[in-house]
């Protein structure tokens, strides 16, 4: 499939992948037919999708089976009334039928809305009526269903509420019964061009009402890199990424760039992690490869590895946060495999990363790629020297790159305010080594500045999680008379710990950062508390914890 899409498919090194990686761009492309529908047609048996529970089950679905179910998902919905340009949410969890529905929203040329069953009343209503969402598609289960159904008097633009099951409340339609009796799906003549919408996210900002990221129908080939290049798969990969379906994650890793590939996605549909599951499903299963983000590193390092046979697993990759260095020497340690760092937004595909090319650097996202012009700009508006901070850019000129959003939908003011001349502003701050591998530093709006210094949150909580006191940290700056501002340390303590907060353990983790990182870079206020602020999509809000401490000056 690869062949189909790339002037040539395997480099010989990261120089020769930047110079020669070209995608050649179908008119009036669409993932479902060009790809799903292609591998039905020319390897039906191929494995596609290997869905698992916590209950036991599991089923593989091939290529034949996802373009069969698919279709009948199309003609279903299509039956209903649902056509090119609806806007369509699907709150599916990790359900099989997620795969039905997205592809089959694909082949009606419908506009794909995915989002996490956390969302509560409020944030459905805010999300139907910001985008005149036509139906939603939910799993049966009592939490989402009621949260929905509270919402419904407020969500005029809703004209059908699909449940999958297993409960199938009144004045709701079913799923499976409707897919089941739809008639034979009959291709519409005019699916889509490649500018148009096909896909969008309600981003999980970390202030402010959610943004609304559109995607174009080109948006799946910008994923050959991460599945092919980044993942490093293959035709006979297995691949497991851990991500809900509602988070851009989940198109990242199990689903676009995977099946470009031809590898066989696996999925996990559970109701609590546990660390100890995925490590099982390793040996069970025999994965060969895993993405996740680095905090599930965390926690499987914690476990006894050695009980598990990860034989079979050859690459690991990481993204969604910045990688602490000691979690990719732990893990390198007990699997010898090493972390594969990458960084992108929901507004892009993969932008830097540590490409199957590249040895990695812990703690570095990696190097760009082929398809962003990426580059560091100051405040001031000049292009970063080497080891200078600067905001993470790319250069779009005038020509799109594969990936790239099309605009932040209805807010035209603040796509210009985060593209303009002929530039997209990512907001994230980094620095460039000599041999160009990138270094996180944060949001922006995080960067502390204390005493003529500039201080990124993440340099600070690096140096913090490798106290064995600290489990999870958020550092933020709060003003100062003297020093403009100062690092502050909100620290969740492990619980060993908890119950000895005292000056002495302060002074404890003080110490430890002066020595792990630049002194002046530790933090002179520490805050203990049960839990971190979080957006929905589980990123510290830095911007609440600074919020508080402003009112209390």
């Amino acid at each position: 499939m690869l062949e189909k899409f790339l002037e040539r498919t395997e480099f010989s090194s990261y120089e020769d992948f930047m110079e020669n990686f070209k995608v050649k761009v179908p008119e009036n492309f669409n993932f479902a037919y060009d790809v799903v529908d292609e591998w039905a047609k020319t390897e039906p048996d191929k494995k596609a999708l290997l869905w698992t529970n916590d209950k036991g089950e599991e089923i593989q679905f091939t290529f034949a089976d996802i373009k069969r179910e698919s279709d009948k998902t199309a003609s279903y919905l299509m039956q209903l009334g649902i056509k090119k340009g609806d806007m369509v949410m699907l709150i599916l969890k990790r359900r099989y039928q997620f795969w039905f529905a997205i592809t089959a929203l694909h082949k009606i040329g419908a506009v794909v809305i995915p989002a996490t069953h956390l969302l509560t009343d409020k944030d459905i209503v805010y999300r139907a009526n910001a985008a005149d969402i036509r139906a939603i598609i939910a799993v049966g289960d009592d939490i989402v269903l009621d949260h929905i159904n509270v919402a419904r008097p407020d969500c005029p633009s809703v004209k059908n509420y699909i449940s999958i099951g297993p409960k199938v409340p009144e004045g709701w339609d079913d799923f499976m019964k409707g897919i089941e009796a739809a008639p034979k799906f009959v291709r519409p003549a005019h699916v889509n061009s490649n500018d148009d919408t096909s896909l969008m996210y309600f981003t999980s900002g970390t202030s402010g009402e959610p943004k609304m990221v559109a995607h174009d129908f080109l948006y799946p080939l910008g994923h050959i890199i991460t599945g092919s290049y980044w993942h490093n798969l293959n035709e006979n990969s297995l691949h497991f990424t851990l991500a809900d379906t509602g988070w851009g994650k989940a198109v990242w890793g199990k689903y676009y760039g995977q099946w470009i590939a031809g590898a066989n996605v696996f999925v996990y549909d559970f109701e609590k992690f546990k660390p100890v599951d995925v490590l099982e499903i390793f040996h069970k299963y025999h994965v060969t490869s895993f993405c996740a983000p680095p905090t599930v590193f965390r926690f499987l390092i914690t476990e006894d590895i050695s009980k598990y046979d990860l034989s079979s697993l050859k690459y690991c990759c990481i993204a969604g946060e910045a990688l602490n260095p000691s979690v990719f020497d732990e893990w390198y340690r007990l699997t010898g495999i090493k972390l594969m760092e990458a960084f992108g937004q929901t507004e892009t595909t993969v932008t830097v990363g540590t490409y199957k090319y590249l040895e990695p650097h812990p703690g570095s996202m990696g190097k760009k790629g082929p398809v962003y012009d990426i580059d560091l700009m100051t405040s001031d508006g000049r292009w970063a020297e080497e080891g200078e901070q600067g905001e993470i850019v790319v250069k779009v000129g005038d020509k799109k790159p594969l990936g790239l959003f099309k605009e932040y939908y209805r807010d035209p003011e603040l796509t210009k305010e985060a593209w303009h001349d002929g530039i997209y502003h990512t907001g994230d701050m980094a620095w460039r080594d000599e041999e160009g591998y990138y270094w996180f530093i944060g949001r922006k709006d995080d960067v502390i500045k204390s005493s003529g210094y500039r201080i990124g949150p993440f340099e600070v909580e690096s140096a913090l999680m490798t106290h064995p006191a600290v489990v999870e940290c958020a550092i933020t700056g709060v003003p100062d008379p003297i020093r403009g501002q100062v690092v502050k340390a909100t620290i969740v303590l492990a619980k060993e710990y908890k119950g000895k907060e005292s000056p002495e353990l302060i002074k404890e983790i003080q110490d430890h950062v002066k020595h792990t990182t630049a002194p002046y870079k530790y933090p002179r206020v520490i805050e203990f508390v049960d839990e971190l602020p979080k957006t929905i999509s589980g990123k510290i809000r830095r911007v609440q914890i600074r919020n508080a401490d402003n009112k209390q000056e």
